[in-house]
């Protein structure tokens, strides 16, 4: 029996999923969040997806163990694609929602234009993402844009340092003027957002899944009559216990909203 006064607990790789967490406390404020990187064994995007999938299992049977929980986010691209299949079968009675790229969306708002989507090498080499991708490539051209690098950057606190600069740089050239749309399929990369941004310039809509995901967290949460009134809290842990790390986590939380567009939908 789950109460309203229970942990949604988002779950991430590292740090990157803080950019769902954010969309999330910025709709439900009342909320209890339990927030947990898996910084230890990141980056998930350069590993198998069977050792994703059971990092991720582990991840959450810590979690639903130790605290006690009433949703479940996966604000991890890496371990959606891998895992969340599993985790729902798990955990039936559980609210359980995965992000994914915001391709729908993308699509959406430029029929018959040209579409990337930057993701990490698992999320990319998924069946779960090519159904996606399938549903979406017929009127429109939509390319793969891996970003190996990019997590561990952000990871270690390098997201406006000139070496990821010029990572971007090397990683979006060939596209310079040539779409309408790039999707964030990473949690991490909306940290760079405005380095993409200066990179593609203005023509380009800049698209990410985050506040999707905290509109179906609501949405699942009022269904099932578990939205809590009042003022919440954020309880942020970390399988890596490096101070630094806390206070990168701290900082990305709080950090100024950026005033960019930032759409999506989850799969939950």
């Amino acid at each position: 029996m789950y109460s309203k006064d229970d942990f949604i607990a988002v779950f991430d790789s590292g740090v990157g999923g803080i950019s769902v967490l954010r969309q999330l406390v910025k709709l439900l404020p009342a909320e209890n969040y339990l927030y947990y990187g898996d910084s230890a064994n990141a980056p998930y995007g350069t590993r198998s997806t069977e050792e994703v999938r059971n990092l991720t299992l582990a991840a959450v049977r810590m979690l639903t163990s130790r605290y006690p929980v009433k949703a479940l986010v996966v604000a991890c691209n890496t371990a959606t694609s891998a895992a969340i299949r599993q985790l729902r079968e798990a955990y039936p009675d559980l609210i359980v929602i995965g992000i994914e790229p915001a391709l729908k969306l993308a699509a959406d708002h430029h029929p018959g234009g040209s579409i990337g989507v930057m993701a990490t090498d698992v999320t990319l080499r998924e069946e779960k993402f090519d159904t996606l991708l399938h549903r979406f490539d017929g009127s429109r051209t939509i390319y793969k844009i891996p970003a190996p690098g990019l997590v561990e950057l952000i990871e270690a606190g390098q997201g406006d340092s000139e070496q990821t600069r010029t990572l971007l740089r090397r990683l979006l050239a060939p596209y310079v003027g040539k779409l309408d749309a790039l999707v964030l399929g990473c949690t991490h990369y909306p940290f760079v957002r405005r380095r993409i941004a200066e990179i593609l310039g203005p023509g380009t809509e800049i698209l990410h899944g985050g506040q999707g995901t905290a509109r179906e967290t609501k949405r699942r949460l009022e269904a099932a009559g578990l939205l809590r009134q009042g003022r919440g809290q954020v309880l942020m842990k970390n399988s890596d216990t490096n101070p630094k790390l806390a206070a990168l986590a701290r900082q990305l939380l709080n950090m100024e909203e950026e005033k960019d567009q930032l759409g999506g939908h989850s799969n939950g």
